[in-house]
């Protein structure tokens, strides 16, 4: 997370701009390779005919908080055949427990409620919540969950398999930091400093790849 916090110090440094400037920032042309990664090999997708947008996230992760508005900002511009789907990354054992907490307020359909509000609980509120049993017990539980069956699904054989299977594919796209955007199996985008690609450009680049994707899938006339 060192790599976000200099990250995070470049970006706030050059910050302010002209317009003539920000006006070049939007007509950039952004080079795969440099600017964005090809996921090699392309990744199946979960959405069907849908183009897929995965997030990949930790709730452990600040910069994953400061990410944030931007999602909601991909999300709210993101075309009617594309989907925004949430991934969590493992990257730690400390990290593990809110991968299962994902997964199991998924199933229970707490995730729209409880998504922004676990952020807020931890990096802005600092609420102590370490283990599974601090957010079942500190947490979900002021959602309606009862602990001891929030327990017992995250440690359930089908959260087990859905972690296995997040694992697989954040190892799959070659995911080494987060956020990270992916988009239809196929293209991975992070922040990268030395490019001055921040949180804003990851945005601007995975709707030039959505678009880039859409039109590959209109038939040749």
């Amino acid at each position: 997370m060192l790599k976000y916090l200099l990250i995070v110090a470049a970006l706030f440094a050059t910050s302010a701009c002209s317009a003539d400037e920000a006006a070049a920032g939007a007509a950039r042309q952004w080079q795969v390779g440099q600017d964005y990664f090809a996921v090699d090999p392309p990744q199946a997708t979960s959405t069907g005919d849908k183009i897929e947008v995965v997030e990949v996230f930790s709730y452990a992760c600040p910069h994953c908080a400061h990410f944030q508005p931007y999602a909601e900002e991909l999300k709210s511009k993101l075309p009617a055949n594309a989907k925004f789907v949430l991934m969590p990354a493992v990257f730690n054992a400390q990290w593990e427990p809110f991968a299962r907490a994902f997964y199991t307020a998924k199933s229970l359909g707490l995730l729209d409620k409880t998504h922004q509000a676990l952020f807020d609980a931890i990096h802005r509120d600092h609420q102590p919540l370490h283990s599974l049993e601090d957010l079942a017990n500190l947490f979900y539980s002021n959602y309606g969950a009862n602990p001891g069956n929030f327990i017992s699904t995250a440690t359930s054989f089908v959260v087990e398999g859905e972690l296995n299977h997040g694992n697989q594919l954040v190892h799959d796209y070659r995911i080494d930091a987060t956020p990270s955007l992916v988009v239809n199996g196929k293209y991975r985008v992070t922040a990268i400093a030395e490019r001055g690609i921040g949180f804003p450009e990851m945005v601007q680049i995975t709707l030039q790849l959505v678009k880039q994707e859409g039109a590959a899938k209109k038939p040749h006339k």
